[in-house]
């Protein structure tokens, strides 16, 4: 009995770990474009995303004030081939719109700001993918 409540147990700390793990987003990308995160507008360059929380998470460039955002989880039917951010992009404003990391099938999506939904009103969103690296 004792042998069954361990083992229980410690499958229950790796599935918690685990899940833990799959949440964990560091990463690193070259922006070569002005992209919006939230209500701010961020210069091209090289990005560091991490997160603090399951959904709040922090982009940090040198020279530039960190900024805190927070994303929703999303799901797609099979493992991302790679590690990506994708913008939506209206025009010649793009905005942070999704986070995949290579071999999962989970990623974070963004809440369309106030920006984004009045430009939306007008134009049709072009996806837009950068390449990224984990960290």
């Amino acid at each position: 009995m004792k042998r069954h409540l361990f083992a229980l147990l410690g499958m229950g700390l790796l599935l918690a770990t685990a899940s833990a793990y799959a949440q964990t987003v560091k990463l690193k990308a070259d922006i070569p474009f002005n992209f919006v995160v939230g209500n701010t507008t961020l210069p091209s360059g090289e990005y560091t995303i991490r997160s603090l929380t399951s959904q709040a998470l922090y982009i940090d460039s040198s020279g530039h004030n960190p900024i805190v955002f927070l994303a929703n989880t999303c799901r797609s039917t099979r493992p991302s081939a790679q590690t990506k951010l994708v913008f939506a992009r209206y025009g010649d404003r793009y905005f942070l719109s999704e986070m995949w990391m290579k071999g999962n099938s989970g990623g974070r999506q963004l809440p369309k700001s106030r920006g984004k939904l009045q430009v939306a009103e007008n134009e049709m969103a072009q996806p837009v993918v950068v390449l990224a690296e984990l960290r």
